[in-house]
């Protein structure tokens, strides 16, 4: 869950809140000339060592191991390691920080952390400055999911990067304006109303507008919905050969279509995501469902406040899908790489992304995860006790390998942006916003 380069305030607000893949809330850290130049978390009253191995680790955000308190666990268990995190708060400003250094082989942390959106370019272009990770003591392919492992990996088997968390996702939906509308409240009952087909979520969202408590709509905005549809399909914006397809991809259009039908149909909101309006609507109740993710019952929570609790649940979705996750990488100039490895390897372990989950809400891509009490037994309080971690592990379980090009985020964000809310909030037809997007990605992808 993370992003890159920003234009609008949506994807402005997804770096700090979203793209941490780790707490419903980001961290405010200064952003460094350097990765090593922010402040340094040592943990020195922690039990950590006395001066034999420092590692560093450059991330951005608040990422959530450190608050999770795994780094002064991995001291404590290991008397001669410190462990120093550095933070840049927004990965736009990370991401091309780390190319820099990786493309001088100075100024580098001993790991590094990258975000999904950014793997497969520094799969494909930075493998051989990245070590292997995949041949790491304790180090499982099996213990995580294919579709996370396939990510960090490339052609020729060298693993880059090991998982973290993912962002498998829901159907978060008001229980009370559900029941005003006439339709089921219970969350296996509410997941039947679109079980197998996105259209099937249109169709409630019809049934949810005739009946509709006044002052409400079904979903918070078009563009949510056409990114949960494309998050669960395998190939979206490029093939396998890595060439650019998302203009003549069937999965694409679609979601486009179904997408702009809600947009068309008067269901939405027509909210653009991250933004105080988007967040007024939580406050306010003013739309019944919304696509999210593991991390996002945070942020609905936050958002919400009081007035909501025990009024908002969570159901499957139409179809799996995911949205958001990052990776850690060690890259091979460092001065303790194999030490920076076995850290690495602990902190993606089953053990430790169950710990990260439990406290922080980063759901595991380590898929030996959830048989582990932490997430098997999962629940929210605040979404009527609903069993968190069975739900998100099941639609974690279903979501296809999915093919990531190196520009995943620029064609996305144009789609949603530049085109989808033009449809949805200027009433533009849904050819006009489709050209729009295409003609801003084709511009963007030629610079």
């Amino acid at each position: 869950m993370r992003t890159h380069s920003r234009t609008s305030r949506r994807l402005a607000g997804l770096v700090a809140v979203v793209a941490l893949g780790a707490g419903p809330v980001a961290g405010c850290a200064e952003d460094p000339a350097e990765p090593s130049g922010s402040a340094a978390y040592d943990g020195g009253t922690s039990g950590g060592g006395g001066g034999g191995t420092t590692l560093t680790v450059g991330v951005f955000g608040a990422f959530g191991l450190k608050e999770a308190g795994l780094y002064d666990e991995y001291m404590k268990l290991n008397k001669d390691v410190v462990v120093r995190q550095t933070s840049i708060e927004r990965n736009e400003n990370y991401y091309p920080q780390l190319l820099t250094h990786l493309g001088s082989g100075s100024g580098l942390a001993d790991i590094q952390a990258v975000e999904v959106n950014n793997i497969a370019e520094i799969t494909a272009t930075q493998a051989d400055k990245l070590m292997d990770l995949g041949r790491t003591e304790g180090v499982r392919k099996d213990s995580f999911l294919p579709w996370k492992w396939s990510q960090a990996t490339t052609p020729g088997g060298k693993t880059v990067g090991l998982g973290t968390d993912i962002g498998p996702q829901g159907i978060c939906y008001r229980r009370d304006l559900f029941a005003k509308a006439g339709l089921p409240t219970d969350r296996t009952a509410v997941g039947k109303l679109w079980a197998g087909d996105w259209r099937k979520y249109l169709a409630a969202g019809k049934r949810y507008k005739a009946r509709a408590p006044r002052g409400t709509v079904f979903v918070d905005s078009a563009a949510g919905v056409m990114a949960a549809i494309t998050g669960g399909h395998e190939k979206r914006f490029y093939d396998a050969d890595g060439k650019v397809v998302y203009k003549t991809n069937p999965a694409v259009r679609g979601a486009w279509d179904t997408a702009a039908e809600f947009a068309r149909t008067g269901l939405t909101g027509r909210l653009q995501q991250f933004t105080p309006a988007w967040d007024q609507g939580f406050a306010n109740a003013t739309f019944a469902t919304v696509s999210c993710p593991a991390w996002m019952l945070g942020y609905i929570q936050d958002k919400a406040g009081e007035a909501g609790r025990g009024k908002w649940d969570v159901a499957a979705a139409p179809r799996p899908s995911n949205w958001g996750g990052s990776f850690l990488t060690v890259p091979e100039t460092g001065r303790n790489k194999a030490a920076a490895a076995r850290l690495a390897a602990w902190l993606t372990a089953p053990e430790q992304q169950a710990k990260l989950f439990e406290k922080r809400g980063s759901f595991p891509s380590a898929r030996a995860a959830y048989d582990l009490p932490a997430v098997s037994g999962a629940r929210h309080a605040y979404f009527g006790d609903a069993p968190m971690g069975r739900i998100f592990a099941d639609a974690a379980q279903g979501v296809p390998v999915q093919i990531v090009g190196p520009k995943d985020l620029v064609i996305a964000q144009n789609l949603a942006d530049i085109g989808m809310l033009q449809v949805d909030q200027k009433g533009r037809s849904s050819r006009q916003g489709w050209d729009a997007a295409v003609k801003a990605i084709d511009n963007a992808l030629d610079r």
